[in-house]
């Protein structure tokens, strides 16, 4: 049982299917001008529609990347050296370690600390921009604790500032399949994807880049994506991501309103059965995510109890996966390190049933009530 889902899920069978279909027929590059090229071109193009109708912005400002993580670093290290940055200190890795790269490059950066339901109010971004703030990323949902953001507040407050024009770039990955990310009516600048997390391939993903943004290419090479990014692209992941977009958007609402019965079920019966537990993040955020503390339990050692169960859960972003201090997101919402060591986030896909709840609690409750039990003794012992 996949509890692990914000990490990754399985593929679509139909983005499977249409992958595997490119590969068998002509598999030519797409920048070549004969009659094999221009069908890979048009295949990109069919897909660059889907993927651009997803989050309703314009096919011609889809960019594909080879994932969340190079757009986020697109986004922003593409901004001149030496500007100023506005972030919070809860956001993905990948964008936490491109910043630091722009310290490096002698840019400065503002880390918001936001408030205990890890949201950022439009007003404090708006109070840190400086004259010489050229960039604000804010993640649009949390894909740890499931928070998601005001992100069309915060880009109308920003946007509405007199001075030099700032970009607002929103790292939409856990976002996009469950969010109503509507960049018509939210103003956003830049706009990251990943398509595995919708069901595509794993290794393609895409930068919206809107309007006349001008960002400074972190791929040098040929004159590809419209000169925004070198390198032949990834056809068959490029339609796979095509693929699930058109579904996840034909899926979203009511996908949305199921994962959400289903995360309360799940809660319901964890409160129930594993008492006590310590819930982070808004309640209204992300429907497939919980962020979970379980005091008297260490969360590295529920993640190993509940795979030899055969439940696949996490403490955090597969990315952080081995790191030896508690979550950053948890620090800054202000939980002491007890408190962080013994979260779990739980969050599911769309292959999550009713049945899966119930069993995923009862599972759940056993391992934390044998490592409470553990600890009992061992701390009896010591006594």
């Amino acid at each position: 049982m996949n509890l692990d889902h914000n990490s990754g899920g399985r593929a679509r069978p139909e983005a499977i299917a249409a992958a595997i279909d490119w590969l068998r027929g002509d598999a030519a590059n797409p920048s070549s001008v004969h009659a094999a090229g221009r069908r890979a071109r048009d295949a990109i193009e069919e897909a660059r529609d889907a993927v651009a109708a997803l989050v309703k912005a314009k096919a011609s400002e889809v960019v594909f990347t080879s994932g969340g993580t190079e757009a986020n670093n697109q986004a922003v290290l593409g901004v001149a050296a030496g500007a100023h940055l506005v972030s919070t200190a809860i956001e993905h890795a990948s964008v936490l370690r491109a910043l630091d790269g722009a310290r490096t490059a002698g840019s400065d950066v503002t880390l918001l600390t936001p408030a205990r339901d890890g949201r950022i109010a439009a007003e404090e971004v708006v109070a840190a921009l400086r004259p010489a703030t050229r960039l604000v990323s804010v993640g649009w949902a949390n894909g740890e604790v499931g928070t998601v953001q005001p992100i069309g507040a915060i880009a109308r407050a920003v946007h509405a500032r007199a001075g030099t024009p700032v970009l607002v770039h929103a790292d939409a990955v856990q976002a996009a399949g469950l969010c109503d990310i509507d960049l018509g009516r939210d103003p956003v600048d830049l706009l990251s994807l990943s398509g595995h997390k919708l069901g595509a391939l794993t290794g393609v993903g895409a930068l919206i880049v809107r309007g006349e943004v001008a960002l400074v290419p972190r791929m040098l090479g040929g004159a590809h994506e419209r000169e925004r990014r070198a390198g032949t692209e990834n056809v068959p992941g490029i339609v796979s991501f095509g693929v699930a977009a058109r579904l996840a958007r034909a899926e979203r609402a009511a996908w949305a309103r199921a994962a959400g019965e289903l995360r309360t079920r799940l809660l319901t019966a964890l409160e129930a059965a594993a008492a006590p537990v310590l819930r982070h993040g808004a309640d209204d955020g992300l429907p497939n995510t919980l962020s979970l503390s379980f005091p008297g339990t260490r969360g590295d050692a529920l993640v190993i109890a509940l795979d030899l169960r055969g439940v696949a859960a996490s403490t955090g972003p597969a990315c952080a996966a081995g790191a030896a201090e508690p979550s950053h997101v948890l620090r800054a919402l202000g939980c002491d390190d007890d408190t962080a060591g013994a979260a779990l986030r739980l969050s599911f896909g769309r292959d999550f049933m009713p049945d899966d709840a119930a069993r995923a609690a009862a599972t759940i409750a056993d391992c934390v009530r044998q490592a409470r039990a553990a600890r009992a003794q061992r701390v009896g012992h010591a006594a």
